[in-house]
């Protein structure tokens, strides 16, 4: 990965029983992210939990970090994180994106017309759960996708 992009990641090598789960920060500083290089980060995470994704699970969770972080870059100046964290069971992925703007996202009005601003509403149907959090110094904008093929039909 490229000198802009810190990535640290956090292996919880568990004692038996141990329930913990497995999570991976991504944190980009000064330039604009490679959105290939968030996507393969959902992959490999998956990998590394031993629950490597039949093919739709691992691409609806690269589509949410994608249009997460693609908004963190258009709407927010300055460094974006990538946390993910894959629940101790292995059943959810919880994607949080951190950014500097303290605007929170807005859901378009649906609009077959418009060129984009769809973002959302994907990221939204993809979701078992959708929530945007402020902070002192910009927001967090979590969704959690679920693991269980079944889910995404």
């Amino acid at each position: 990965m490229e000198n802009s992009l810190k990535q640290q990641a956090r292996k919880v090598q568990a004692a038996a029983g141990d329930r913990r789960p497995l999570g991976l920060t991504c944190t980009w500083e000064h330039t604009v992210p490679d959105i290939a290089e968030a996507r393969r980060a959902v992959t490999d995470l998956l990998r590394q939990v031993g629950r490597p994704p039949r093919r739709r699970v691992a691409e609806n969770a690269c589509l949410v970090v994608s249009e997460l972080v693609t908004n963190a870059v258009r709407h927010a100046p300055g460094p974006c994180s990538l946390v993910l964290n894959v629940s101790p069971d292995g059943r959810w992925l919880r994607i949080t994106v951190r950014d500097t703007s303290p605007s929170l996202p807005r859901v378009q009005p649906r609009d077959p017309g418009r060129i984009g601003g769809h973002g959302l509403h994907l990221v939204r149907s993809l979701s078992l759960r959708f929530q945007a959090t402020p902070r002192p110094t910009g927001k967090d904008v979590t969704a959690t996708v679920s693991l269980n093929e079944a889910d995404h039909g």
